[in-house]
């Protein structure tokens, strides 16, 4: 291609609102434009990029025997009304009525549409298991879009959905996802973990579900992880090693902790370690129109995992508790503590809490605070979980080492869905015996111009975009200097053999001087810069092939400058 013909247009400085370098590099790189607070339009090199990933994944998809369709991006509402989804998706799902008065919306995730497929095509476990999946836009209106391409409200993405008569089945198919995700990743040239994961709204927190990350400083997500584990901060479950606590203590008492009602203030005043005092959250569980208040209570210098309390509650939220509500649990903020409540309060110690050891804890009284306060000998009502978020040098329950974290940007998700929707929905086959089952599912999905931007995220420097060979716009990005005809003919000569080996070549014909190419060059970050000036051509007679990520440098003469490009290319 030639880039005289493209009208590329890049930009030197960062775009005031893109904060993170995927969203600045796509748009200074030409590669996106901006239509509207998070919808983008993906332009002519962007969407090249976009299409190498699709055929990766439709490659990886295929061999393993799933089924692609297309399926339409306005849902009929009657089908999510069936699933109970229609209301429970809230603001993120737009809605909108036909002439006829019927419900339709624009689709953000295609569990039910996939579902009505299945019902209306497969009768019998003889057609099971079977996986259909689509690469199709999907439209989720964000409250907050933000980061370009990694959080936009319109998006392409891959989803999949398989149906089986049986458990055993759907493992089987769940891991032979898992690994053609695993397959994708490692085509594209990315570092990644699958970590365990929550299952949030889309499945019952017993079933399976794994996340594939990338790698990134900037990733929004937390990874724990160690030799054989890993799993999202969200789901992780590990422990603390705390070997003095303290055991020696009398009745509660009261001590004055005038405007102390910070932990760390606590401590320095009473003269405490951290883990020697609780910290007491007051929350309420929403489910529906009821609303649960409990006492979480965890070490003071350990911070609660919303989503673990929230699955605890079996909630639709956690929130805490207003200052009304507060009043009424007899609770005083900044004093908040276990002790001294009717017994019908239900109070929840996270299980890093040695339950015999005695604490400094909120009194429920302003300015005050209780010693040697002992949560078997003092508390009535109250269980054990575990619902502390990890930390650096916790053990990982699963394999007793410690762990570490890190960043990570979710590109990937599969769950097991079991019989969700289904059952909602109505749906049997017939097994082997002729009686009528509800078929169990799973589901499978890839950001694909998600990916394309968290590729970005791990694959850059500070002069532009470097990406991996399998998903460049081009193999080659030829820098053409000089302006006489005898020269450019001589050029185009070259460029046109290369293109004729089937090897993608962009050539800056461009009447722009050398410094501005080779910068647009490197903020492209095609895989390989190929130098075509009159030096070459005349007194060195030597060609440079220059890598983007390594700046290693091939020289070539005119007979052999190919064949270097596809040693090159193809190592």
């Amino acid at each position: 291609m030639k880039l005289s013909q493209v009208r590329w247009q890049t930009y030197k400085d960062n775009p005031a609102d893109a904060e993170i370098p995927s969203h600045q590099l796509m748009l200074r790189a030409g590669l996106i434009h901006k239509a509207g607070a998070g919808i983008y339009n993906l332009l002519p090199f962007g969407l090249k990029v976009v299409k190498k990933i699709e055929q990766i994944i439709r490659e990886e998809h295929d061999k393993a025997g799933c089924l692609e369709v297309l399926m339409s991006v306005i849902t009929p509402g009657e089908l999510w009304q069936e699933s109970g989804r229609w209301q429970a998706m809230g603001g993120e799902m737009v809605k909108m009525k036909d002439k006829g008065g019927r419900d339709l919306c624009i689709s953000p995730t295609n569990e039910e549409a996939v579902t009505d497929i299945f019902r209306r095509l497969i009768k019998s476990y003889k057609d099971l298991p079977i996986t259909y999946y689509q690469i199709n836009t999907k439209f989720r209106d964000e409250i907050r879009p933000r980061f370009g391409l990694m959080r936009g409200r319109e998006f392409i993405m891959k989803d999949a959905y398989s149906f089986h008569e049986s458990k055993s089945c759907l493992e089987k198919t769940y891991f032979q996802l898992y690994n053609v995700y695993s397959s994708i990743l490692n085509r594209i040239g990315t570092e990644f973990k699958v970590v365990e994961a929550d299952a949030g709204a889309m499945a019952s927190s017993d079933q399976k579900t794994h996340e594939f990350q990338l790698l990134a400083k900037t990733g929004e997500d937390l990874l724990v992880y160690n030799e054989g584990y890993a799993a999202n901060i969200e789901k992780a479950k590990t422990k603390r090693v705390i070997n003095d606590f303290k055991f020696n203590g009398g009745e509660v008492e009261k001590v004055s902790t005038p405007d102390v009602g910070k932990i760390e203030e606590v401590c320095k005043l009473l003269g405490v370690k951290p883990h020697e005092t609780l910290k007491t959250l007051a929350l309420m569980g929403v489910k529906g129109n009821q609303v649960r208040p409990v006492l979480v209570v965890l070490l003071g210098d350990d911070e609660l995992n919303e989503t673990k309390i929230k699955n605890l509650l079996n909630a639709d939220h956690v929130l805490p508790a207003t200052e009304g509500e507060l009043e009424s649990l007899k609770c005083v903020r900044g004093f908040i503590g276990p002790f001294g409540h009717p017994q019908e309060m239900h109070t929840i110690f996270d299980a890093a809490i040695d339950l015999d050891a005695f604490y400094i804890v909120g009194a429920n009284q302003k300015d005050f605070h209780l010693k040697n306060f002992s949560p078997k000998r003092d508390t009535h009502n109250f269980e054990v979980a575990d619902l502390r978020r990890t930390k650096d040098g916790d053990i990982a329950l699963s394999n007793n080492l410690p762990v570490q974290i890190t960043r990570g940007i979710e590109v990937g998700h599969i769950f097991q869905l079991g019989d969700k929707y289904t059952k909602a929905m109505g749906v049997t086959v017939l097994d082997k015996t002729g009686k009528a089952v509800v078929p169990l599912m799973g589901c499978y999905g890839i950001g694909v111009t998600r990916l394309a931007a968290a590729v970005i995220e791990q694959n850059h420097d500070e002069k532009g975009i470097i990406w991996p060979e399998s998903i460049a716009p081009f193999k080659v990005h030829a820098v053409l200097i000089g302006r006489s005809d005898e020269f450019r003919m001589k050029a185009f000569k070259i460029y046109e053999q290369i293109r004729e080996r089937g090897i993608e070549i962009l050539i800056d014909d461009r009447d722009v001087g050398p410094g501005f190419k080779f910068k647009d060059a490197d903020l492209l970050g095609c895989p390989w810069q190929l130098t075509l000036g009159e030096r070459e051509f005349g007194e060195t007679g030597k060609f440079k092939l220059t890598n983007r990520k390594t700046a290693q440098i091939i020289e070539a003469s005119p007979e052999n400058l190919i064949t270097e490009i596809e040693r090159a290319i193809n190592r």
